[in-house]
């Protein structure tokens, strides 16, 4: 009787001793790409391109950081970037939060094929529309500008799907007792859907912030000036057609994630929970 207790304790101390390594594995695994960039940035220029660059920097030269702000307009790139970021998340939040909570919440002919039809265009490349989405964009006079990247993707249809599936669980008494109470649509959707969709709301600002900051082939085609130049543009930018200086893209490159570090930190606080709301696991 002790020995089958003691085995089975013996057991479930290898299995978490198990799991335990296969998560140590996969951080160190999904954080190495990260460490490499940070070598790779302080590491001496003459040192990529020995033959023996090490897992650790010989010596760290943090003055590369330095040296790539002040070769490259690095800090107009991240203030294009910033704009066009912040601009897009309050109207792509906005629009997602109205159109997820009038597909949850409101009854009207035709909302199930026209909610299909948001959800079909999640299938649709955007290498597919991009031609065309130049000419439209060309014809308002909005090339290299930045509302010429921002209005082309302000509603999108992954977040329009994730606010409706968060809100269908929002039970419908509490707003038909607004209603009853005299509340009037507008105030309901501000004074009981807002702050009930916290969770919801922090999901979409940290994904809309991801992908508008990362954003890559969009601003290509639309920023025609080298002064609009966001940060990814401008790194591409720093590919030389026959010498590249890795320290410098580095650098920069891991510069750029520090916006994305601070989006995550303040509302990380909601995301599983939102994630799990919406019902993607």
């Amino acid at each position: 009787m002790i020995a089958g207790s003691s085995d089975r304790a013996w057991s479930r101390r290898l299995e978490s001793s198990g799991i335990w390594l296969l998560l140590v594995a996969g951080a160190g695994i999904m954080f190495f790409p990260v460490y490499w960039m940070f070598a790779t940035a302080v590491r001496p220029k003459d040192e990529v391109f020995s033959g023996a660059a090490g897992l650790i920097p010989s010596s760290f030269v943090w003055q590369n950081f330095a040296d790539a702000i002040g070769r490259v307009p690095f800090l107009n790139w991240a203030a294009n970037s910033l704009v066009i970021t912040v601009v897009a998340v309050v109207i792509t939040v906005t629009i997602n939060l109205l159109c997820g909570y009038a597909f949850a919440k409101f009854r009207f002919a035709g909302r199930d094929i026209l909610f299909l039809a948001v959800l079909s265009a999640l299938m649709i490349p955007f290498q597919v529309i991009i031609v065309p989405l130049f000419l439209v964009v060309s014809e308002l006079g909005l090339l290299s500008d930045y509302w010429g990247v921002i209005l082309p993707r302000a509603a999108e249809a992954f977040g329009i799907f994730m606010v409706r599936q968060f809100m269908v669980s929002i039970p419908d008494e509490l707003l038909e007792a607004a209603r009853i109470d005299g509340a009037s649509e507008l105030k309901i959707f501000f004074k009981i859907v807002v702050p009930l969709s916290k969770p919801i709301i922090a999901v979409l600002v940290i994904f809309t912030f991801m992908w508008r900051w990362n954003d890559f082939a969009l601003p290509l085609v639309i920023m025609m000036k080298q002064e609009m130049y966001t940060v990814q543009l401008g790194l591409n930018l720093l590919r030389g057609q026959f010498n590249t200086e890795w320290t410098m893209i580095m650098a920069i490159a891991l510069l750029s994630l520090v916006p994305m570090l601070i989006i995550f930190t303040f509302f990380q606080r909601y995301f599983v929970q939102g994630i799990s709301g919406s019902g993607l696991k």
